[in-house]
C-alpha cells in the first residue's frame, strides 16, 4: 500500500523531492529506490527528522512498537500522522505517542494498487483543516477518500468497502463457475464475467440513478434477468450480505480490541 501511494503522488506530479521512505530490509529500499527514484533510509527516525507528514504503513501486529519509537521525535516536532493500519484506534495511537497528536486513521481497500481504490478517513480533534485537505490529497492520489464523522464508523467502512471488493471476487468466482457449467469456455466465461462486472460497475458510477434503479431498468416483465433476480430474492440474497457484513463489522471491532490491548 506504502508503494501505491508513493506512485500514485508521483503520478499526481507530486515532487520526487519531497518524498522518502524507510524499510529495514536493504533490497525493499533498493527496490523503491531504483523503480519511484525516491530518497530512501534504514529507519524510520530519519524519516520522523525530515518529514511534515508520516505515513504509518506498517502492519498492525508491529504498530505498537514502531509509534512507541517515534514518540519522542514526533513530540518535537508539529507532525501530521496517517495510519492505514487496520484495526488501530486513534486512543492507542495517542496512548503509544503519549500525547494528542495531529492523526488521520484511514481504511483504504486494495484497488488503490491500481489508483481505483476508496478510502474512509477519520481525524482526530487535533488535526486542523490544512492537515485534513493534505490527508485527503494524499489518499485521493489513488482514487478516492471520504470524511466519516464517527471513529465508529471505521468498522462499517471495513466492512464495505474494506472487506468489499473480496465480495465481488467471490461473485465473479460464482457466475464464471456457473457459465462454465452452462457450456462456455473458461476463457470466453472469464472475459463475459469481467467486463460485464466493470460495465455495470462503471454504469452505476456515471448514472444519478441508484442500483436499485438501474436493477429495474434491464428487468423486463416476464424476462430472463426477472427468473435469476427472482432466484436471488428467493433465497433471501440481501438478507445474506447483510449478515456477512454485519459478522464483518464485528470482526473488525474486535480486531481493535485485541490491537490496542
Amino acid at each position: 500500500m506504502a508503494k501505491s501511494l508513493i506512485g500514485g503522488l508521483l503520478a499526481n506530479d507530486f515532487n520526487v523531492h519531497d518524498i522518502i521512505a524507510s524499510d529495514p530490509n536493504i533490497e525493499q529500499r533498493k527496490s523503491l529506490s531504483d523503480e519511484l527514484k525516491i530518497h530512501t533510509v534504514a529507519t524510520n527516525n530519519e524519516v520522523v527528522e525530515i518529514a511534515n507528514v508520516v505515513i504509518l504503513a506498517v502492519k498492525p501486529q508491529v504498530m505498537k512498537q514502531v509509534v512507541s519509537e517515534l514518540a519522542d521525535a514526533i513530540k518535537q516536532k508539529d507532525k501530521l500522522i496517517i495510519s492505514i493500519a487496520a484495526g488501530i484506534r486513534l486512543e492507542s495511537l495517542e496512548s503509544w505517542l503519549q500525547s494528542r497528536e495531529a492523526i488521520v486513521r484511514v481504511m483504504p481497500n486494495t484497488p488503490a494498487l491500481i489508483q481505483a481504490g476508496i478510502a474512509g478517513m477519520y481525524a482526530s480533534a487535533k488535526t486542523n483543516d490544512e492537515q485534513k485537505r493534505l490527508a485527503k490529497y494524499i489518499m485521493s492520489s489513488v482514487g478516492s477518500a471520504v470524511w466519516l464523522k464517527d471513529e465508529k464508523q471505521i468498522d462499517s467502512v471495513t466492512a464495505l468497502s474494506g472487506s468489499g471488493p473480496a465480495y465481488f471476487f467471490y461473485f465473479m468466482e460464482a457466475m464464471e463457475n456457473a457459465a462454465l457449467e452452462l457450456g462456455l469456455s473458461s476463457e470466453i466465461a472469464r472475459k463475459l464475467t469481467l467486463e460485464t462486472a466493470l460495465g455495470a460497475a462503471k454504469m452505476a458510477v456515471s448514472s444519478t440513478q441508484t442500483p436499485a434503479e438501474l436493477r429495474q431498468n434491464v428487468t423486463s416483465p416476464g424476462g430472463t434477468t426477472e427468473q435469476a433476480i427472482t432466484i436471488f430474492q428467493n433465497e433471501k440474497l440481501d438478507e445474506i450480505v447483510k449478515q456477512a457484513m454485519q459478522a464483518a463489522k464485528q470482526r473488525s471491532i474486535e480486531l481493535s480490541e485485541e490491537a490496542g490491548s
